[in-house]
Formats: structure tokens, C-alpha cells, sequence
């Protein structure tokens, strides 16, 4: 599996865990490191326990199977490593904001690791690649994850010649990434949310198996569908509100459509004969 990297702070990190043998539960741990690594060079184990979802010997058991005597340890490697959160007083964050700003400030922040992870287009463009040159081209994204994968496919339905959009799961969902690989699909794009159902785990396992290549947008290099991936590019969710916000996510799938279209030579000619069509059947409010 391939990934990209994300802020300096985030891939420092990365670096800290990428290589370890690590367990479900530590890699838990290592996600939500990740996805909060403004906060995590200042919180407790228990607190750190508390976010993960997991008990607070398993994030002693995490240091010290990264090589540390014990979470104490870890904590003043992570400050070496995470800068410290900006000051008010000196023009950084503002002072008073209420949690509906917070969440909008923090899904800024995710854009812009997203703008940093783009500083290197190539994964980008190696997935706009497979995608581009998959016929059919199988479109993943179970529960959270939907709405995503139904953007993506919408769109990618203007350029791409044969786009087949999965959003159920079930015993079917096997059968349509067989149905896919039989006409000619080389790859398949998976959009994985949290919380990560086992049905997109398991789909794409099989995928794998079948000899699709997987491209996947995940919320972290560290997500559950990592080890079933070939090609995994990280944009990390809100967490701010009762339930996630996935601007990134979706950006970073239009993106991978920018990318896709560049491999598509017929791309802009498909637009433009849509455009004709829509304006003869009267689709749009003008």
C-alpha cells in the first residue's frame, strides 16, 4: 500500500509509526494521533484513551511498543515533534469563538493538510491513471461514505464511458465487483468513512483477490482499509459537530476527477456533447 503524506506535523507522526507491528487497538491509537495531532503533545493517557475509544493500559502498551518506557515518554517526543498551537494575543486563533466556528475553523485546517498532501500531485495522478484507464470503473462507498462515492460518481459519469456506482452492501455487493472485474475492470475507487463498516473491509479484500487495483480516499493513512489498499490518499474529516464533516473528502475526490480527465482524452468532448444534449432537453434553469 501506498499513501501520501500529509502536514509536517501529520507525517512526522506517520514516520513515528510507519514499520511497527502493531495491533488493531494500537493502530487505533496511532489514527487518532493523526486525525488530533495539534492536541495529542498535551493530553493525558487517559485522555488519549478516552478519544481513541480504547483503555488507558492499551495507550501505555502503544509507547511502549513504539519503544518508549512508558506514555510519559511518548508525550515529550511528541512535543519535540508537534508545534506548539498558536498564541491569540499574537494574531494566531481568535480568542472567543463558539463550537459552530471551531468546527468550520478545524475543517479549514483539514483543507489546508489536504493543500500540503498536494504539494506532490504524483499519487494523485497515478490513481487518475488507474481510474481513467478502468472500463468499468466500480465506485465504492458504504454508509457514511455514500454520499461521497455518489458525487464522485455523478460526475465521473460525464467523461468515463462506463461508471457503476456500489453504496449497498450485502450479499450483492461481491457479486457486482465480480460482474465489474469480468467486464474489464482494472481498478476500483473506494471513499471510507468513519466509522469504517467491515462490509467495505471485506469488499475490498475480495477486490484484491479478484485482481482489481484499489485506489482508496480514506480519513487516515492509519484507517482500516489501509492493509486492503493499493494506492490510499489520507484526507482527514471534522470531528468538531455530533457527527463528521468530510469537506476534505469530497474535495479530494474532485480532485481525483481533475485527475481522471487529464486521463481521458475524450473528456472534453463528452462535456461539451453533454451540454448540447441538456440544452436541447431544457435541464437547467437558465
Amino acid at each position: 500500500m501506498s499513501t501520501t503524506t500529509g502536514s509536517p506535523a501529520d507525517a512526522r507522526l506517520r514516520a513515528l509509526f510507519e514499520g511497527r507491528r502493531l495491533t488493531p487497538t494500537q493502530r487505533r491509537i496511532a489514527h487518532c494521533m493523526v486525525r488530533r495531532a495539534a492536541e495529542m503533545p498535551y493530553l493525558s493517557s487517559v485522555e488519549v484513551a478516552e478519544l481513541a475509544g480504547v483503555s488507558q493500559p492499551s495507550v501505555t502498551r502503544f509507547a511502549v511498543a513504539l519503544g518508549f518506557d512508558g506514555y510519559p515518554a511518548l508525550r515529550r517526543r511528541l512535543r519535540e515533534m508537534v508545534p506548539a498551537p498558536a498564541d491569540p494575543s499574537q494574531g494566531g486563533e481568535r480568542a472567543e469563538t463558539n463550537s459552530y466556528q471551531r468546527a468550520v475553523e478545524a475543517e479549514i485546517d483539514n483543507l489546508r493538510r489536504l493543500a500540503d498532501a498536494l504539494a506532490d500531485p504524483e499519487p494523485v495522478r497515478e490513481a487518475g491513471r488507474l481510474l481513467a484507464a478502468s472500463r468499468p470503473l466500480p465506485v465504492l462507498g458504504l454508509r457514511a461514505a455514500a454520499a461521497q462515492a455518489h458525487g464522485f460518481a455523478y460526475f465521473a459519469a460525464k467523461v468515463h464511458p462506463d461508471v457503476r456506482l456500489l453504496t449497498e452492501g450485502g450479499s450483492m455487493l461481491h457479486d457486482r465487483i465480480d460482474g465489474a472485474r469480468r467486464a474489464g475492470a482494472g481498478g476500483l475507487l473506494c471513499f471510507a468513512l468513519p466509522r469504517h463498516p467491515k462490509e467495505t473491509v471485506e469488499a475490498l479484500a475480495h477486490a484484491q483477490q479478484e485482481g482489481l487495483t484499489v485506489v482508496t480516499v480514506a480519513d487516515s493513512a492509519f484507517a482500516p482499509v489501509a492493509r486492503v489498499s493499493d494506492l490510499l490518499i489520507p484526507a482527514a474529516v471534522g470531528t468538531g459537530l455530533a457527527f463528521d464533516t468530510a469537506c476534505a473528502p469530497m474535495l479530494l475526490g474532485r480532485v481525483l476527477l481533475e485527475a481522471m480527465c487529464d486521463g481521458l482524452p475524450e473528456a472534453q468532448a463528452r462535456l461539451e456533447e453533454f451540454d448540447v444534449r441538456a440544452a436541447s432537453r431544457g435541464l437547467f434553469a437558465e
